[in-house]
C-alpha cells in the first residue's frame, strides 16, 4: 500500500488541470462562460406607450412577428404602460432594461423631454437606444449632450394632408377645432402643427385647440363642450384615432354628427370601421405595426456595425374610406 496516496492524487489532479489548460491554448477554446458571451443573440427591448391603445398593441403584435420570423438572429422583450401618461412608470421599465443589460432599447417615450435622462443612463451603460413614434426634444437632447436616431414619420407632414382634405369639405371661415395630443409630446405638438397649416391655408377659423390627451373619455369632454359653445361648428381635428373615437360618441349625443366633420391619426381597426360607416372624413396610416419593426432593424444594424446612424423618417399615408374601399 503507497504511504501517500493522497500527494500522488493531488499532483495528478494538478497535471491534469495544467495540461487542459495547456491544451485549450493551443486549441484556441476560450472558457464557457465567454464562449457564451460571444455567441449569445442580442437581446431588444422595445418600450412602449399605452398598451390600452389599440395602435401600440398593433405595434407590439407587429415587432412580435418580426421577431419570430428572425428567432435567429435577436431577443424581443416588449412592454408598455397602462397610461398614456404614466411617464415614472415608462423610466421604471427603462431601468428595469438597464438591469437586466439588454444590448438594445427600442422606446417610443410618452414625454419627449422626461425620459431623456433615463435613456442616456441607458447609452452610458452600453445600451444602444433608439427613438421611435415620438421624437426626443431637441433642446433637452443638445443639453443633455445626448444623441439617440429617430426613426418615425413626418407628423407635421401627416396631420397637414389630413388637414387638406378635410379643409376640401369647408369653405373660408368655417369654425373648427382642434383636439390636441399630450402637450409634452413632440408627435402630438407636430400634429396639432400640421392641422393648424391646413386650417390656416382653407382660412377656416379655429374657435379652440385642446388637449384631449390622446384618451377617448378626455376628448369626448372637450367636443362636447366646444360643441355645445359653438352651436355651428364644422369639424374637429383630433391628434389621434382614440380621441377621434370620443368625438364622435360626443357629437352623436349631441345629435351633430351629421353636421361636423370628425379626423383622427393612426388608422386603428376601430377608425377604419367609422370611415366605412361615414363617421369619420379620414386618418393618417403611419403603419404601427412596422414602426416598431424599423427601429428594431435600425437598433440591430447599430449593434452590428457600431456606427450611430441618422435619423430615418417613415411613411404616412392619408386614408380615407374610399382609399379602404380600393384595397
Amino acid at each position: 500500500m503507497d504511504p501517500h496516496p493522497y500527494p500522488i492524487q493531488v499532483a495528478a489532479g494538478r497535471w491534469t488541470l495544467a495540461a487542459l489548460a495547456l491544451a485549450l491554448a493551443f486549441t484556441g477554446c476560450k472558457p464557457a462562460d465567454e464562449s457564451k458571451h460571444t455567441t449569445d443573440k442580442p437581446r431588444v427591448a422595445l418600450v412602449m406607450k399605452s398598451l390600452a391603445n389599440e395602435f401600440f398593441l398593433t405595434m407590439e403584435n407587429g415587432a412580435k412577428a418580426h421577431q419570430q420570423a428572425h428567432a435567429a438572429d435577436y431577443d424581443l422583450i416588449a412592454n408598455g404602460i397602462k397610461d398614456e401618461l404614466d411617464v415614472s412608470r415608462q423610466i421604471d421599465l427603462v431601468e428595469q432594461m438597464i438591469s437586466q443589460k439588454v444590448n438594445a432599447i427600442v422606446i417610443a417615450p410618452a414625454d419627449s423631454k422626461a425620459l431623456v435622462p433615463v435613456c442616456k443612463k441607458a447609452q452610458q451603460a452600453g445600451i444602444t437606444v433608439v427613438n421611435i413614434d415620438n421624437k426626443f426634444d431637441d433642446a433637452v437632447l443638445a443639453s443633455s449632450g445626448v444623441k439617440f436616431p429617430f426613426v418615425g414619420p413626418d407628423n407635421r407632414k401627416g396631420a397637414k394632408g389630413v388637414g387638406d382634405f378635410l379643409a376640401r369639405k369647408l369653405k373660408a371661415g368655417d369654425k373648427v377645432l382642434i383636439v390636441e395630443g399630450a402637450p409634452n409630446a413632440f408627435n402630438g405638438i407636430q400634429r396639432k402643427l400640421g392641422f393648424e397649416d391646413a386650417m390656416k391655408a382653407a382660412g377656416a377659423s379655429i374657435v379652440s385647440s385642446q388637449s384631449g390627451y390622446w384618451e377617448t373619455d378626455k376628448a369626448n369632454q372637450v367636443v362636447a363642450a366646444v360643441a355645445t359653445e359653438h352651436p355651428d361648428l364644422k369639424a374637429v381635428l383630433c391628434a389621434n384615432d382614440s380621441m377621434a373615437m370620443g368625438a364622435v360618441a360626443a357629437l352623436r349625443a349631441a345629435g351633430k354628427l351629421d353636421r361636423v366633420l370628425v379626423v383622427g391619426f393612426d388608422n386603428i381597426a376601430a377608425a377604419q370601421q367609422l370611415l366605412k360607416e361615414g363617421k369619420l372624413l379620414a386618418t393618417a396610416d403611419q403603419h404601427g405595426d412596422q414602426l416598431a419593426v424599423f427601429g428594431i432593424e435600425y437598433a440591430l444594424e447599430m449593434l452590428k456595425t457600431r456606427s450611430t446612424p441618422a435619423d430615418r423618417e417613415t411613411p404616412v399615408d392619408l386614408v380615407t374610406a374610399e382609399s379602404l374601399a380600393g384595397k
